[in-house]
Parts: C-alpha cells; structure tokens; sequence
C-alpha cells in the first residue's frame, strides 16, 4: 500500500499580497531593474520575502525571515523550488546591498509607476510629506560616501531626542494614497529644503508624455527661495501664519463676503497675490468645524496670557528702579511679550535717606528710586478681535493662474487631501506590528534599501484594497464591516483578520505534491472573486 504523508501549512492572507505582487510583476520588474545572475534566489524574490514578511503583521525583524517562512507555502507565494531556508538574513542582505546599488528610488518610482499604469490609475494631484523613524545601534558617519545619509539626531515627532533617526520622504497620490516615490534623507534634514529636492527628484523622472501633475504640501514648502526654485512645477501649498499679508487678509475677509463651498462648512474668497517674486492665486478659506476649535483654543491661550501676565507684574512690582526711565522700559519690555493684553500702570517715587526714621524738613534725600505704585493688565482689545476675525480661516496658495485650469473648489478639496495621502502612508509604516517601527541593520545603505522595500509593501497594501474597493462599488456589493454592518470601503486590515485560519493541506504520494486549501468559506470566495484571478490562484481557487 502506498503511503501518503501530511502537513499543513499557514496561509492566512498572505495569498492576497502574493496574488497583488505577482499581478504587478514584483518579482519581474525589479529582476529586470536589478539583475544578478547565480543567485539561489534573485533579487526580486528576496524583495517579494521582504512584502510578505512586513504585511504577515507579526513583528518579527528581517533576520527572522527563515522563522516567519518556516510554516508558510513558499511556493506559492513566491515560486516553486523556494524554501523557507533560502531565505535567510544573508541572502537578502546581499539583495539589499544590489538594490542601493542599482539606485533606490528609481527602482522605487519605476515598480510604482509600472503597478499604476496596470490598474489604469493616474493622479492630478500628488501629495508630499517627510516623517522620521528611529534607528537603534552605532553606525559610522558616511557622509563622504555619495548618496549615503548620514543617520543622525534631529528633529523627533515622537519626542525621542535620545535616539538617532532617518528622516522619510513620501509622494502619494490622493484618495487612494498610493506611493509614487519614497526617499531616505539625513536624519537632520528640514522639511523646508528637503520637499523641494523631493519634489524636483520626482518631476525629474517622469516620462515626457506624462503630464505633470499638481504637487501638493504643507506650509513647509512656502518660502520664497522654494518658490522661486520650483517655478517649473505646478503646486498648491498652504501659506504660512509666518507671512504677515496672509494674516492680513485673513482678518480683513469676512465670512459674509465668501462664497459657500460644496464642501459643507466651508467658505471661501479667492484673491491675487505676489509672493516671493511669483504670481498666485490664494483662496482664503472659512471652515466652520476649525473656527470652533480656533476660538475655544483662542479664549484658553487669552485666559493663560492673562494669569502669566499679571503673576509676572506682581513680580515687577518688588522690584524698585533707578530712574522712572529704567521702570517704564522694563514694563513696556514685558508688555511686548503679550499678544492679548496691554499693562496699565501708575509710578511712584521712593526717597531714601542717609539715616533712619523721619527725616527733617527740608532734608534732602540721598537717592531717589522708582515703584510701580498701581498695575493693571488690560484686555488688547483690538489684538483680541483681530485674533477672532481669523479664527476658522487659512490661506491656499497656487501657482495655477487659471481657474479653469484648477478651479477653487478642486483646489481646496486637493489641499484637504494633504492629510489622507502622505500620512496615512506613515500610519502604516509606523504600525508598532511592522518591522519598521525601528531598525538595527548593518549600514546606512541597507537601512535605505529596506525603507524602499517598506514603500513597496506599502504600495502592495493601498493597491489591494483600492482595488477591493473599487470592485465592490462596481459590483455594488457590500462586505461586513467589524461590526458586522455592510460596506463598500473595508479596510484591508479588515480583509486580512477576517482570512485568519486559512490553512493549506499538502499531500506527498507517489503521484506527487497536492495541495487543498481548508477553511475556505464563501465570504472567502467572494473576496477572492472580487480581487482578482491572480489572487484566486494563491488560494487554488480557480473558479
């Protein structure tokens, strides 16, 4: 009797990010990029480890990679003859060293650009922000190495000073936040001169026949050394509370003078403006929802100022000066440090004489000094209501002098973009579950190489679930949510924990390898249907 043995091996939804990598040609496109001839297992495949171990969400760092294979089916979800071993930190360390040395974000941008133009997804408007990521252990400083970044202290949006850090550069697109371009920077670098090189770096690279889309960021990019630099680039940026005329006209236009918006509580007016030796076009924004949290933040900081200001004239009060001069200088000199408020404030001479007790008459003092005899902090009445007339407002400036071109209400719905693209890329990429919470790897090059991986596994995340999501709408089917409510915008972390116990039988008998996926319901079915035959085929179900 011939025997036949059993194993199971875990699938869960990993088969969804093989299907979305082999539907992009992952693995082809970066071999083509980045070849190396007699390796066990190319570059391409060590990339596609690389995607299915950050989106396993297991938390276990690169040099696990053989662990985290060790009960998954390889082959199916890299290509047969691959096994869990092969996969181990020195052969994709030497994949990593391949890729900085092929050039990092132009393998990036070309892989992204070949995955978009598959789906059919071109983005009018482009968003771009920076974040910085910690980076445990010692590292030589490589600065004289070019293209390498030097990983150093700097700025930290997680309040940790006490670790050195990379500083990431994003483009994404909008609604979909799929990521266009991904850069390593310095560890010190500054949003102000970094965005701009960023974003020359990714016009650079576009093709001729490809039109060049809006760039839009935050107010970091507002500068007139920046504007000047990218007068060949279409952007849209918020002006800073920096610049004195934006404050101006925020506080000289009125509500009731703006247009509605389609977006509901918003309002705006749009004005000519010269900045930085640029023509523009500023749209002066009023959202309801933001007045509210202005003017609530606005009475905190007047109630505070107040409390501060009349503890610092008790102090000043103490004090006695030498001339009335040296008491009116210090007490203008803390009345400008208010912006709410004004001193009031009544002077008093003090005589002091040689000897003690009441002098004679007609004794002339020694010295005389000077007293603040009567203080009172008044409300700045008019500072105050000027802060309320730009409560709820912004200014968005373009360089699109058309408005044809890109009309306002386009221009205001791309700025509130800013915050759906680049930061939820973050998001993810911060997510304590993945790898890239921090890094110890063994250079600087490596550290950069594994950040363009992360944006791909990013990229494969926001195409699986842009496409899911697309394929409902068309479809017009739904899909529970958490709670069991139906929609059409899952979350793909939602799809993922809901094909947790997926599990693949695998039969060796003297006929061979067979394989039966278990578990399968369908639900399971039906999203597979929905994204696609090269998802199907990872979970061997063809129909």
């Amino acid at each position: 009797m011939d025997s036949v043995s059993y194993r199971t091996e875990r699938l869960d939804h990993l088969g969804i990010v093989a299907g979305i990598c082999h539907e992009i040609d992952l693995i082809g496109q970066i071999d083509r990029l980045v070849p190396m001839p007699r390796r066990q297992v190319s570059v391409g495949e060590a990339v596609q480890a690389m995607v299915l171990n950050a989106l396993g969400f297991v938390g276990r760092p690169l040099y696990l990679t053989p662990e985290f294979f060790a009960n998954k089916p390889v082959e199916v979800l890299i290509r047969p003859g691959i096994t869990a071993d092969m996969l181990n930190d020195d052969s994709l360390g030497r994949a990593l060293d391949a890729l900085w040395e092929a050039g990092l974000t132009q393998v990036f941008a070309q892989v992204a650009s070949h995955a978009l133009s598959h789906f059919g997804l071109l983005s009018r408007f482009v968003h771009v922000d920076t974040s910085s990521f910690h980076v445990h252990g010692a590292y030589e400083a490589s600065a004289e190495k070019p293209g390498v970044i030097r990983i150093t202290h700097g700025y930290s949006r997680a309040h940790r000073p006490d670790l050195k850090q990379v500083v990431v550069g994003l483009l994404t697109t909008y609604r979909a936040a799929l990521p266009l371009w991904i850069q390593t920077l310095d560890g010190n670098a500054s949003d102000t001169q970094s965005v701009p090189a960023l974003v020359q770096a990714y016009i650079g690279q576009l093709g001729e026949g490809e039109p060049p889309p809006y760039i839009v960021a935050d107010s970091a990019l507002y500068s007139q050394d920046n504007l000047q630099a990218l007068r060949a680039v279409r952007w849209i940026t918020r002006v800073p509370e920096r610049i004195a005329l934006a404050r101006t006209v925020e506080e000289a236009i009125a509500v009731e003078d703006m247009r509605a918006s389609a977006l509901k509580g918003y309002h705006y007016a749009e004005i000519g403006a010269l900045y930085g030796g640029v023509r523009q076009r500023w749209l002066v924004v009023y959202s309801e929802a933001a007045y509210t949290r202005d003017v609530q933040a606005l009475e905190q900081r007047i109630g505070k100022e107040r409390e501060q200001a009349e503890q610092a004239m008790r102090e000043l009060a103490r004090r006695e000066f030498l001339t009335r001069q040296e008491a009116e200088e210090a007490v203008a000199q803390l009345g400008r440090r208010w912006q709410y408020h004004t001193p009031q404030v009544r002077y008093t001479s003090v005589s002091h004489y040689a000897r003690r007790g009441r002098p004679a008459r007609g004794t002339p003092p020694e010295r005389v000094g000077w007293r603040i005899e009567a203080w009172e902090v008044v409300p700045d009445q008019a500072a105050q209501e000027a802060a309320r007339r730009r409560a709820g407002k912004f200014v968005l400036a373009t360089n699109e002098l058309d408005d044809a071109a890109l009309p306002n209400e386009e221009l205001l719905v791309a700025y509130k973009g800013q915050g759906v693209g680049p930061e939820r890329g973050f998001r993810f990429l911060k997510d304590p579950l993945f790898f890239a919470d921090s890094f110890f790897l063994k250079s600087p090059q490596r550290i950069m190489a594994l950040i363009m991986a992360m944006g791909l596994a990013l990229l494969v995340y926001a195409l699986a679930e842009h496409k899911l999501r697309q394929r409902l709408q068309k479809t017009g089917e739904t899909l529970p949510n958490q709670v069991g409510k139906p929609t059409q915008r899952p979350t793909l972390r939602r799809i993922f924990q809901m094909f947790e116990g997926i599990d693949v039988l695998v039969m060796h008998g003297p006929h061979g390898v067979e394989r039966r996926v278990l578990n399968l319901t369908e639900l399971h079915k039906r999203i597979l249907r929905l994204l696609g035959p090269h998802v199907q085929k990872c979970y061997l179900a063809p129909e």
